[in-house]
């Protein structure tokens, strides 16, 4: 890794939200953790058609973009002063960066199963836990939030606390507003999807059309599909 990558990784706690978004969304879109294809959208798991598909498992391949991506966790976490004794990851995707965010923070940390095993212990919550330990909750990235807030209860259920869910990415959805009002917990991000757009535009990553494109969907992403006739 030369000094100039080395440095790339680095981020400052007093750094700016702002700062630190700009820096992770031009990484996600160099990399190709980020798609945007207006003309051919992808399907989500929810059936929801999108111009734009996000996999934050293409950082994994990147040693200086994990390393920001852990030294962006670590300054939120820093920034929004939470209270944490425990880092614990979604399964699949936010484990690897809550096991890189645990290394930096020395701290233990937990995952969490999409659902209990039914053999053996029949765990869900995978780790050491216990009653009264504050848990930052680490996700790759939110659409809906069902998934994300659905960890939220079986950590709640071992007595410990979820005192946020921090996820590197989301589409900035009013469900995923919803569900994690309902839930009780704040989400924080270290980028969202009108942020990621706006550098994509000024780095001219999409033409004119293609931003006409994704802002339509982003306001009204449900029917979006129907409307183009995808």
């Amino acid at each position: 890794m030369t000094t100039s990558e080395s440095q790339s990784a680095q981020v400052n706690y007093s750094m700016s939200r702002e700062g630190i978004s700009e820096r992770i969304s031009k990484e996600l879109l160099r990399i190709g953790a980020v798609s945007l294809s207006p003309s051919d959208p992808y399907t989500w798991a929810s059936g929801i058609k999108s111009p734009v598909y996000c996999d934050n498992r293409m950082i994994m391949g990147f040693p200086v973009v994990r390393d920001l991506v852990a030294a962006g966790l670590e300054a939120l976490i820093e920034r929004e002063e939470l209270a944490c004794d425990v880092i614990a990851g979604t399964a699949t995707a936010g484990i690897p960066h809550a096991a890189w965010l645990a290394q930096r923070m020395d701290l233990p940390m937990v995952y969490i199963r999409g659902a209990a095993k039914a053999h053996g212990k029949g765990r869900q919550v995978e780790g050491p836990l216990h009653a009264g330990q504050r848990v930052v909750v680490i996700e790759d990235l939110v659409s809906t939030g069902m998934s994300s807030t659905a960890v939220i209860e079986p950590i709640q259920s071992t007595g410990a606390v979820v005192s946020a869910v921090l996820a590197i990415f989301t589409y900035g959805l009013a469900k995923a507003d919803t569900a994690f009002s309902a839930a009780g917990v704040p989400l924080f991000t270290l980028t969202s999807f009108p942020e990621l757009i706006s550098h994509a535009i000024a780095d001219g990553f999409v033409s004119a059309e293609d931003e006409r494109a994704l802002t339509s969907w982003y306001k009204d992403p449900e029917s979006w599909g129907t409307v183009q006739g995808a």
